[in-house]
């Protein structure tokens, strides 16, 4: 599909994380962050999924005039492709309509860029997705988290909570994704990326 087209939808908008409180305020987990901020705007709630969806918590409506299904998986990281496939199957959906929101390593704290298709930089949750549903050819909202200081391991650094620093800037993140989200949803890639990429 060309970048400047919209698809009709449904989308499904998955954001990625690990589950349970330990991880809720690490770096890997703000797709996950930005993902709840969509389901309150929306007025979206997450639910347990059963069959195909069991490995999810996932909800439907609207947002930015388009339908949504906006999910969470409940797998770590690594396994996030098997809910995602289960999901896109179950709402008979292409992968040109999927969203993955996820951190990034290669951009900077706070910027946010958009892109469809292209590598998977190490990241284990979209490695796991594209080999799930047999393309990296979908649209991804990166969420920039920066590099690690020093020679600290990248796999430890996107495993510790975001620093003090960070948290007091970490809402206006969360808000600036979630509305590039919706710019995706409403707009199509390129006039999205128009607009969001100028901004960081």
């Amino acid at each position: 599909m060309p970048d400047g087209a919209v698809p009709h939808g449904p989308f499904l908008v998955v954001g990625l994380g690990n589950p349970g409180p330990g991880y809720a305020g690490n770096r890997h987990n703000v797709g996950a962050m930005v993902l709840d901020e969509l389901a309150e705007r929306a007025g979206i709630r997450l639910s347990p999924g059963k069959g195909a969806r069991a490995r999810a918590l996932s909800g439907e409506g609207r947002l930015a005039g388009r339908r949504v299904i906006l999910a969470r998986p409940t797998t770590y990281m690594n396994e996030s492709g098997g809910p995602v496939r289960g999901l896109l199957d179950y709402h008979h959906l292409d992968p040109a309509d999927l969203v993955v929101i996820h951190d990034e390593l290669d951009i900077p704290f706070a910027a946010v860029r958009l892109k469809r298709g292209g590598g998977e930089g190490g990241h284990n949750g979209l490695r796991s997705i594209s080999r799930s549903i047999g393309t990296r050819d979908y649209l991804r909202v990166r969420v920039g988290i920066g590099r690690p200081p020093g020679r600290q391991d990248p796999a430890d650094f996107v495993l510790k909570d975001f620093s003090a620093t960070e948290r007091k800037e970490l809402g206006l993140l969360l808000v600036e994704a979630a509305d590039a989200t919706e710019f995706l949803l409403e707009r199509g890639l390129e006039a999205a990326q128009n607009t969001v990429h100028p901004r960081s």
